[in-house]
């Protein structure tokens, strides 16, 4: 059976995908997890898209729409945009078909991805840097692609991208020893959870389908209010992989049809479930492949005593990064202040600093301080981690008490983007 209307496909189409890639993708293991299983007092499975060939869930549909139009790609190349994955996925087919493929990536890309897209495409690719976002890269790839006459790979909206993609929700209904209550995945243009969501509504109706999105980058949840893909004028692009102005057309009205929630995650808190998940199990997870993963706490008081698979999409996490994300685990979780202190120009003021208003497990993890002469006193930019959120008051009162003069850098969200 093939596409039963424009924006739609049926089982049999995710099922033929499945019957292409299941020599060519890894099937990826769907693992329980005792650590979130017994925090949630419920049967937590996770699908380790992380460890499949290019480090994602991307290489389904890459390579099912590319293996789709072999011969035509193969006289005239194709071009894709992507943050990553959707590239790795489209320079993995390249290499593996002998097709010449151009890829377009935001000038904000990490560049572990950039180099990950360059191994996997070997000599069959071209990697062009273009635009602050993904939706800037792909209007250049669409130009580029009509002006050399090459098949344009959309990472999203497409029914062969999507089917590929559904590919993860047949291995996961295939090993399952159990009914499965709830699958959480993560969306940004809406691919992977178009394809999950029409393949589990229709084997298994009764099993709840979650989208998972960036507070910061709520597409589909704009589509969802509005009525349709909508383009938001600002995303927070720490989530890359999902971070995607306006969600497709097709993938919107699949997921509208079939998605039971849409969960929006801080992401701050995505930050503490790639540490998390990095000390206690060893998962290297970037911020959209932690994404359902954070949305657990959302849902836990639903999930107790159910059956919940979370798909974590992807390991394509740049190590550089670690630092930025252990700042933001730290800011949002209440553990990490910043502050505009004035020091007296006095011998002594910052040994009294450090001896009377630090507490006894508080840590300095920033100190910026000029000397200014003439001045009877000077400001210094000074971070503060704290070993509970609670401490935070005793800070605050230390400081006041002493006499040491402050603004809080961390409720002024202009002074903290400059200064920090």
């Amino acid at each position: 059976m093939e596409v039963v209307n424009s924006n739609s496909i049926a089982v049999e189409n995710v099922l033929i995908a499945h019957q292409h890639l299941k020599d060519v993708v890894l099937h990826t293991p769907l693992q329980k997890n005792e650590y979130l299983s017994e925090k949630y007092n419920a049967n937590i499975y996770i699908k380790r898209e992380d460890l499949q060939h290019v480090r994602s869930f991307k290489l389904r549909g890459a390579f099912y729409k590319i293996k789709k139009i072999e011969e035509a790609a193969r006289k005239s190349g194709v071009v894709c945009a992507s943050a990553g994955n959707h590239a790795q996925g489209v320079a993995f087919a390249c290499a593996h078909l002998n097709i010449k493929g151009a890829i377009f990536m935001p000038l904000t890309t990490p560049k572990q991805k950039i180099d990950q897209v360059r191994m996997f495409g070997r000599n069959n690719i071209e990697i062009i840097l273009e635009g602050d976002t993904f939706d800037d890269s792909a209007n250049a790839a669409k130009e580029y692609s009509d002006e050399h006459d090459m098949i344009f790979i959309h990472p999203f909206d497409d029914l062969d991208i999507i089917a590929g993609q559904g590919t993860v929700a047949v291995e996961v209904l295939n090993d399952i020893e159990e009914p499965l209550d709830y699958i959480f995945g993560g969306i940004g243009g809406g691919g992977l959870m178009a394809g999950i969501s029409s393949y589990i509504k229709n084997i298994s109706p009764n099993s709840k389908v979650i989208g998972v999105e960036p507070a910061g980058a709520a597409s589909m949840k704009a589509a969802f209010e509005n009525g349709g893909p909508t383009s938001l004028a600002k995303i927070d692009k720490f989530c890359d992989g999902t971070a995607v102005q306006c969600v497709g057309t097709k993938t919107y009205e699949i997921c509208h049809k079939y998605l039971d929630d849409i969960v929006l995650v801080p992401e701050g808190k995505v930050s503490t479930t790639i540490l998390d998940l990095y000390n206690k199990h060893a998962i290297v997870a970037e911020p959209s492949g932690a994404l359902p993963v954070s949305a657990l706490d959302l849902y836990k008081e639903e999930i107790v005593g159910k059956s919940v698979v979370v798909v974590i999409t992807g390991g394509n996490n740049d190590i550089s990064r670690m630092q930025e994300i252990r700042e933001k685990s730290l800011l949002y979780e209440g553990l990490l202040y910043y502050f505009i202190v004035n020091f007296p120009q006095r011998a002594g003021a910052l040994r009294q600093f450090l001896t009377v208003v630090l507490g006894p497990n508080d840590d300095i993890t920033t100190f910026e301080y000029t000397k200014k002469n003439n001045k009877e006193s000077g400001p210094a930019l000074v971070g503060i981690e704290v070993s509970h959120p609670d401490d935070y008051q005793g800070l605050i009162n230390r400081m006041s008490f002493n006499g040491f003069e402050f603004t809080e850098v961390n409720k002024d969200s202009q002074l903290f983007g400059l200064l920090v």
